[in-house]
């Protein structure tokens, strides 16, 4: 425990030999998030997080093949485990709350009507999404802006529900879903989007994605990074995370990553820093997770469900507590790529917003 405590104290509740007596398991989660920088400052753990920061590029080895692998851990599990604590279109990433009260599934569709905005889509552009998930970005994006997207994700699972889901909403002419490595992909695209895949790329592997970024990126297009990121500079991913969540994962530092895109010759045009958000994010997957924990267990086991309410647990008391926070960043290959100051992205928020609206009153009648 001393040694490793989020390991050990993370297989412990796991195993069921650690018990709350006291609280919940998000209490003793929060006590323990917001004094453990205490322990961090004891000599020992100083010497291990040095020795942490000079192997975690072994950690967050990602070549073609073994990203596949890292990405099938997490993502090609049920899809019915997802469905039950997701929202209704499966945004597994941090949504959007203009309002801390409002729900999960209002809150994906700002998130998504956010980022479209930035991107200053213009109809039948060609749009490659990096890591396209279940599909609701693309499905979204070729729905209220008349573009074509390309989404390339590395999950069985997902590839495979996302394109029934094109093929569903008679998209399958303007939306395709690839299982393809981004790396492996050719040409050019006027819009660029990765919503919750940078954090498997890993640190070694910045230099790799901005290039071919760059690379892939026409000339006056847009491109936008929506991941998480830490405050308090370069560091290492938790091993309980690493061993049994997210193999090879790590979340940057926003200095690793602006440090890769000046190599690559890009121009940062936007960065904007979501705090809290993914705090009340994980909250109420918490609370539905909770809602829905037999269901689950009836899918995989209790030791599963300690898991993945430790996950679940923690992760929100690092947004709270630890200084994690979501960055989305607009990068560009031009610097007129984009307005000069930022009321374009509020104009267009309330435009999409009104095509929002139209389709689904046009869909209610039909």
């Amino acid at each position: 425990m001393f040694l490793a405590p989020d390991l050990a104290f993370g297989e412990a509740y796991m195993d069921g030999t650690l018990t709350i007596i006291d609280g919940t398991l998000y209490d003793a989660i929060s006590v323990a998030a917001i004094n453990v920088y205490e322990l961090y400052d004891h000599p020992l753990q100083r010497i291990l997080q040095w020795l942490n920061l000079g192997v975690r590029r072994f950690q967050q080895y990602n070549p073609i093949g073994r990203a596949q692998d890292h990405v099938a851990h997490h993502y090609d599990l049920s899809g019915a485990l997802y469905e039950l604590f997701l929202d209704q279109d499966r945004q597994y990433s941090c949504a959007y709350f203009t309002d801390p009260a409002e729900s999960i599934d209002t809150a994906q569709v700002n998130k998504r009507r956010h980022i479209a905005a930035k991107l200053r889509l213009q109809p039948r552009q060609k749009v490659l999404d990096i890591g396209s998930g279940w599909g609701g970005l693309g499905l979204y994006l070729a729905g209220v802006a008349d573009v074509d997207v390309t989404g390339v994700t590395l999950s069985a699972e997902q590839h495979k529900v996302s394109n029934e889901r094109a093929a569903k909403r008679g998209l399958g002419q303007k939306v395709r879903f690839l299982m393809r490595d981004y790396r492996e992909l050719e040409g050019r695209f006027d819009r660029i989007v990765s919503v919750g895949m940078f954090e498997h790329v890993g640190v070694g592997h910045y230099g790799e994605f901005f290039d071919k970024l760059a690379d892939l990126l026409s000339d006056d297009g847009v491109a936008l990074l929506h991941s998480i990121g830490r405050k308090d500079g370069p560091g290492t991913t938790s091993p309980w995370i690493r061993k049994y969540i997210f193999p090879g994962g790590y979340s940057p530092a926003i200095s690793e990553v602006t440090a890769a895109i000046e190599r690559s010759g890009l121009w940062v045009t936007d960065i904007e820093i979501l705090r809290l958000h993914y705090a009340e994010t994980l909250r109420q997957w918490r609370e539905r997770f909770a809602a829905n924990r037999d269901r689950i267990k009836s899918l995989y086991d209790e030791r599963f469900c300690r898991m993945w309410e430790f996950y679940l647990a923690a992760s929100e008391t690092a947004f709270r507590f630890q200084g994690m926070m979501v960055f989305q960043m607009q990068i560009a290959r031009r610097q007129d790529a984009v307005p000069l100051t930022r009321d374009y992205i509020t104009d267009a928020e309330r435009q999409l917003l009104e095509l929002e609206r139209a389709r689904a009153k046009s869909e209610r009648a039909a």
